[in-house]
């Protein structure tokens, strides 16, 4: 073993779970039938107070969501070649629509690159994710102007970057529709559920009913928002630390909520970190290539996985070592 047991359980991780407030929250909405509909109207307020944007809807899923949307468009969409949800393909997929790939930088977009596949490829709309990854923030006001010069409808899934307090990222002034998955780990983590938001009212209009969420989700949310800034700033800085101490690491000076570093062997490299990473009630190691995150032999740190409370500088300096240790092997 590369690193000592005793030395292993000296971290104390646990996996995400809805907060104590989002908790009580969705127990007192399961006996509360008649404040159902008040509630369901006040979440989406909520929603909209976060995005910028005028119109929600709550959904019962993040795909859900996408599939809402992405039922609007009629011909072709346009998705990142790596580091985006492959919710977006398989949606795309069942759907019928035509899929056009666009080239990224392990999943980085260059805005100026972005405007000769738009002119060329015409597609209707652009889905991409805030973090190419989780681990690398895109340029959305960028990608979101040239978007919208071209008559592009920009679909930023927001599931990582909801409460961004810079602004850059879930800011419905950058994008024409936001989506995002309240499931877990994700920043508003409710166990599930999903949101939209939107300044194109037409756009919301085709949801379907038994696709939207029950008014106990929705009071998980309400609560959950309150502390989108707080959990989304918590995993952006944990990650940055990490990425200053490890080497190999894929876009080390980007902001994200995960680190991804290159791996010789990433199916030995993971199997080794899962057996002394130990988070309680889940897990944070995954493998690459994949698509959701990048298209290269690596191994993700998933920092956006790690309960708030553990996101202590003990654990971190821990995770940093025995991650250190497996890659010297």
């Amino acid at each position: 073993m590369f690193i000592s047991l005793l030395e292993s359980e000296l971290l104390d991780l646990y996996f995400k779970k809805p907060s104590k407030e989002a908790r009580e929250a969705m127990c007192q909405a399961v006996n509360d039938i008649s404040s159902r509909n008040q509630l369901i109207k006040s979440t989406e307020k909520d929603v909209c107070n976060l995005t910028g944007h005028k119109y929600s809807k709550i959904m019962n899923s993040g795909n859900s969501a996408i599939f809402t949307v992405m039922n609007n468009f009629q011909e072709k969409i346009m998705v990142p070649d790596q580091g985006g949800w492959s919710g977006f393909i398989k949606i795309a997929e069942f759907l019928g629509l035509e899929l056009i790939y666009l080239p990224t930088d392990n999943g980085l977009i260059d805005p100026k690159q972005l405007i000769d596949i738009l002119i060329k490829k015409k597609p209707e709309a652009f889905f991409l994710t805030s973090f190419a990854g989780y681990t690398a923030e895109q340029p959305i006001k960028e990608i979101y102007e040239v978007c919208d010069e071209e008559g592009v409808v920009l679909i930023e899934d927001a599931s990582g970057a909801l409460g961004d307090e810079t602004g850059r990222l879930a800011n419905g002034k950058h994008s024409h529709i936001i989506v995002a998955s309240t499931g877990s780990p994700k920043i508003v983590n409710v166990g599930n559920g999903g949101l939209i938001s939107s300044n194109l009212e037409e756009m919301l209009e085709t949801s379907l009913k038994f696709l939207q969420a029950d008014h106990v989700t929705c009071a998980g949310i309400s609560q959950e928002i309150k502390h989108a800034p707080s959990t989304l700033s918590k995993a952006i800085s944990s990650s940055s630390y990490l990425k200053d101490e490890l080497e190999n690491v894929f876009h080390k000076y980007n902001r994200g909520i995960n680190v991804i570093c290159k791996a010789d062997n990433p199916n030995k490299l993971a199997k080794e970190l899962r057996t002394v990473i130990k988070v309680h009630n889940g897990g944070m190691i995954s493998k690459c290539p994949r698509y959701d995150r990048i298209l290269e032999n690596a191994v993700a740190l998933e920092i956006k996985n790690l309960d708030i409370c553990c996101l202590t500088s003990e654990n971190l300096d821990g995770i940093i070592e025995i991650a250190k240790s497996a890659m010297k092997v």
